[in-house]
């Protein structure tokens, strides 16, 4: 083959590779926002346990107290959500090259707030009880807290003031009474007190885990506790759920635990599987979280109570971030 036809190959490939490119970018933005939309009689206005359908990645309802069976879909698509007060947090991936990631804040008639832009692999979401406060994790490098090969950023955002926090990274923090610096400090998994000042997160250094209690007013954080991971503050304030790792198995590292902040005294729950998930309280007697499902599917959703007694019972086949909305 002649240099003159080698190079004429070479830009037919090239141009038909380039049209198809666009014509792939410009298929998936026109996607993008259907995937994006509720249903229009979808709405969070009505009390009910919402959680991800993981088949459709929309949000599904499920009235309180009803079977199982008697859940209804049409929400907007989400890889992770939560909501509380009247402000929706929905993280979701957008298809293109390359694909995009956002926090979009929603009311809860699911009316687009606002948007932001998430260097990242979407994986916490918290709303204070309020609706004021947000906070949302998402992975900047590796795809499990299994491994020590991954990064996080978390923000904070005031919906209020409109004041938003990229990466809690400078946050000054105190580790056992003293003034910690180290270039590898990662936080995630935020949850709100209701005051809407105060918070609890978990932060990762040196291979070590801890829970640290936060301020916004005087932006501080302290830690509380090692090995302690993803809090969720019980309704009354008094309790944190966590995962605490109790095995050097990565298969089966952790367990769900809840936390008296009074005493710092901890009790297992009754869920014996390893949860790698943000425990949800539905109210002040049950907690709620996602495990790999069955038959095929990506995850259910189970609830155990929180005083350590009982057993797990499944509240949701086909599901992921569950949250109660009175």
């Amino acid at each position: 083959m002649s240099p003159r036809v080698k190079l004429a190959v070479v830009v037919v490939a090239v141009l038909l590779l380039a049209t198809g490119s666009l014509g792939y970018v410009l298929h998936s933005a026109h996607r993008g926002p259907q995937q994006a939309a509720a249903d229009g009689s979808f709405t969070l206005e009505g009390p009910g346990f919402y959680f991800r359908d993981t088949a459709t990645g929309r949000i599904a309802r499920l009235p309180l107290g009803a079977p199982r069976g008697a859940r209804t879909g049409g929400g907007p698509v989400c890889e992770r959500f939560y909501a509380a007060g009247d402000t929706v947090v929905c993280l979701r991936r957008d298809p293109g090259v390359p694909p995009r990631a956002y926090a979009v804040i929603l009311d809860r008639r699911l009316h687009e707030v606002r948007r932001i832009a998430v260097p990242g692999i979407p994986n916490r979401a918290r709303v204070s009880a309020s609706g004021r406060m947000l906070s949302w994790t998402v992975f900047a490098v590796g795809d499990s807290y299994a491994t020590t090969a991954f990064s996080t950023r978390t923000s904070i955002l005031d919906l209020r003031t409109g004041y938003l926090i990229k990466s809690m990274e400078e946050i000054p923090l105190t580790l056992g009474g003293t003034r910690y610096h180290a270039p590898d400090v990662n936080y995630w998994g935020v949850t709100f007190a209701r005051d809407d000042n105060r918070f609890y997160a978990t932060v990762s250094t040196k291979g070590r885990t801890y829970l640290v209690e936060g301020n916004m007013a005087d932006w501080s954080a302290k830690s509380l506790r090692e090995n302690a991971e993803c809090p969720s503050l019980s309704p009354d304030n008094t309790r944190i759920a966590f995962k605490k790792k109790v095995s050097d198995d990565p298969a089966a590292p952790w367990r769900l635990y809840v936390l008296d902040l009074t005493t710092l005294g901890e009790h297992p729950l009754a869920e014996r599987h390893s949860v790698d998930d943000q425990a949800a309280w539905l109210d002040d007697r049950t907690v709620a979280y996602a495990l790999p499902g069955r038959a095929g599917r990506a995850s259910d959703v189970w609830t155990v109570p929180a005083d350590g007694s009982g057993a797990p019972e499944l509240a949701a086949e086909g599901a992921s971030s569950p949250v109660v909305v009175r």
